[in-house]
């Protein structure tokens, strides 16, 4: 188990699930970065880190690679660039990245939430999602989604992202988690 107060979330603040993720932190103790970018809503505030236009071009992407990556199309907005951004900092940042969402057939995760899946696997980070549609954890294994039974955050730096459409069994999911991961 973990000392709460030695680690550090990584997460963007959003609503839903990097929500919940840092109110349990706080709660916990847990050091919270939250990155963001002006014009960015934001339902955290507590470790808000603003990165600068020329920090989210440090990590700028195709969105015709993204797009192919993951099988769907994506908006060329310039805000929708900016979240892959601050995700891709996330990302870089965790030692170990949590996602809640839903697992696809073609083993990306929905939403934009699975363009913090990708980053983390082509960053060969150790990464574990909570698919809310199959109620139960899994980790990326090499090329494949192993089920995991009771997991635990193991490292100090960790990055937590997700659906903004949290629910029940989710919270109850990261709440577990919690639990089983820190010294209380």
């Amino acid at each position: 188990m973990l000392n709460p107060k030695q680690c550090v979330l990584y997460s963007g603040g959003a609503a839903g699930t990097e929500q919940f993720f840092g109110a349990l932190a706080e709660r916990w103790g847990i050091e919270e970065v939250n990155y963001s970018f002006e014009g960015h809503q934001l339902e955290r505030t507590r470790g808000v880190r603003i990165l600068t236009s020329e920090e989210l071009a440090l990590k700028d992407v195709s969105l015709t690679y993204v797009s192919k990556l993951m099988n769907r199309e994506y908006t060329r907005a310039p805000m929708f660039r900016k979240v892959l951004q601050s995700i891709c900092w996330q990302v870089s940042s965790g030692h170990e990245i949590i996602v809640i969402g839903s697992i696809q057939p073609d083993n990306t995760v929905k939403g934009g939430t699975g363009w913090g899946a990708e980053f983390a696997k082509i960053c060969n980070k150790p990464l574990l999602v909570f698919d809310q549609v199959k109620n139960d954890w899994f980790s990326w294994e090499k090329e494949t989604w192993k089920p995991e039974k009771d997991p635990c955050i193991l490292r100090a730096h960790f990055t937590a992202t997700g659906t903004r459409f949290l629910e029940d069994n989710g919270r109850d999911a990261i709440q577990d988690l919690f639990n089983r991961s820190f010294l209380s």
